[in-house]
């Protein structure tokens, strides 16, 4: 067996070099709205306060962290890029198992606001950062999956490449970024079995890591090669089931089109379940709720695996439980971020339901994980009728997608939940819509102080 003249991420380097096209900028506008919104919900929340007291207590620089202004970029992406993920409504690639947003967008926001570059650029960053991210998680594989979370293994790739692609690096200095970058990469699902907001510290430790490893990059650092599929790289130790040639096989358009949005506050893995009920409930009439003695959810295992919590206590359990989601639909209808709290879950409403709802494997729905996330409800009725609604795709998917207006309505209620102003986030929304258009990155810095 020969070895190829280059390595992975030497390939994927030459990949990013090539020029985004307008259709990519503004889904990396539309992107960086939802992404916003999510930051800004984050803030109201514990780990903000916790993280904003060490930021603070930095030197100021010159880079604006949501909740404490201009401040230096490595301290602006331990708050920002740890923000985006906190209600669980940041952005999914289904292929990949991650989410590239939370960590690829503060790094290219940061990287252009310390650069001094335009909206462009900011874009492209974006448009390069979720392409690394996408290529290296979808070849990670399920496998690591079990073990291991990907938005921050494969994220510090996009990290690296979004922050190169602000600096303008050439390819041999990416991939000495990508390889540097992934040196360190990683990140273990451990936190998700006990009460901590670990998980949002891996994505703020993936930008950070990236961010630096394109510094050192355009330093004259160099990076190792074969830090993917070498014979102690990260597929020989961490991904059994790895492919790859996905790193690198061609594709038609930018992969930034292939990532799916979040209408609901709770994990993607519920997300299919939540449409199939909303859908099963449709067929039932208006005043036959209480008619429902039983409500089957059939779905692919890793959604059981993340997201079977009959009994949830917490607001981070209310929002990896399929039983809470489905309940909370029969109780208050459309889901909101209000039944997904503390509070929520000792609703006397909502126990009686939960405990009606069970969950099972589906064959189907697991074969087709991860390219899509599928569930099927059924209903049991008190007169014997079953109601059964499927669905293969979730709302916010490329085959179910939500509009700019939906995103737009997502981002308003996000940022009005973390106390920001109608006044001031349609504004600060709009002029993100304007960047792919040429709109001012000065004016959205000048922006994002006004709420921090």
């Amino acid at each position: 067996m020969t070895t190829p003249a280059a390595s992975l991420t030497e390939q994927l380097a030459q990949r990013l070099q090539r020029p985004v096209d307008a259709a990519a900028r503004q889904r990396a506008a539309l992107l960086l709205v939802d992404w916003l919104g999510c930051a800004l919900a984050a803030q109201r929340y514990p780990i903000a306060t916790q993280l904003r007291s060490v930021v603070q207590a930095q030197t100021a620089g010159t880079v604006v962290a949501l909740g404490v202004g201009r401040r230096s970029a490595a301290d602006a992406l331990l708050l920002n890029a740890a923000l985006g993920n906190v209600l669980e409504m940041d952005d999914v690639h289904r292929g990949a198992i991650l989410h590239p947003g939370p960590v690829v967008i503060p790094v290219a926001l940061a990287a252009a606001q310390a650069e001094g570059a335009d909206a462009h650029a900011l874009l492209d960053a974006i448009v390069r950062g979720y392409e690394a991210t996408i290529r290296v998680g979808r070849a990670l594989g399920k496998a690591h999956y079990r073990y291991w979370h990907p938005t921050s293994t494969a994220g510090a790739f996009g990290a690296a490449a979004a922050a190169a692609s602000v600096l303008r690096l050439p390819a041999d200095a990416v991939a000495d970024a990508l390889g540097n970058a992934g040196s360190r990469t990683g990140g273990l699902w451990q936190m998700r079995h006990e009460p901590v907001p670990t998980k949002s510290l891996h994505n703020a430790e993936a930008a950070r890591s990236g961010w630096l490893a394109a510094q050192l990059a355009l330093a004259g650092m160099r990076g190792p090669r074969w830090i993917l599929e070498g014979e102690q790289g990260l597929f020989a130790a961490t991904a059994p089931d790895a492919q790859p040639d996905l790193v690198v096989a061609d594709e038609d358009d930018w992969l930034i089109h292939s990532t799916s949005l979040k209408p609901w506050p709770a994990c993607r893995h519920a997300h299919p379940a939540i449409d199939a009920m909303r859908d099963a409930l449709a067929l039932l009439d208006a005043d036959a709720r209480d008619s429902i003695t039983h409500i089957e959810v059939h779905t692919y295992a890793e959604a059981l695996r993340f997201c079977d919590r009959p009994r949830p206590q917490t607001e981070l359990e209310a929002k990896f439980s399929l039983q809470h989601a489905l309940a909370s639909i029969l109780v208050h209808g459309r889901p909101q971020l209000a039944h997904y709290t503390a509070e929520a879950c000792t609703d006397g409403e909502l126990a009686p339901w939960r405990a009606r709802i069970s969950v099972h494997e589906d064959a189907a729905c697991s074969q087709r994980f991860p390219r899509h996330y599928g569930a099927r409800v059924q209903l049991r009725l008190a007169d014997g009728r079953h109601l059964q609604a499927e669905r293969i795709d979730a709302w916010g998917d490329p085959e179910c997608p939500m509009s700019a207006d939906d995103v737009l309505v997502k981002a308003m209620a996000l940022a009005q939940w973390g106390g920001v102003s109608a006044g001031l986030a349609q504004p600060l929304f709009g002029q993100v819509r304007a960047l792919a258009d040429g709109g001012s990155l000065d004016a959205l810095t000048a922006m994002l102080v006004r709420v921090a």
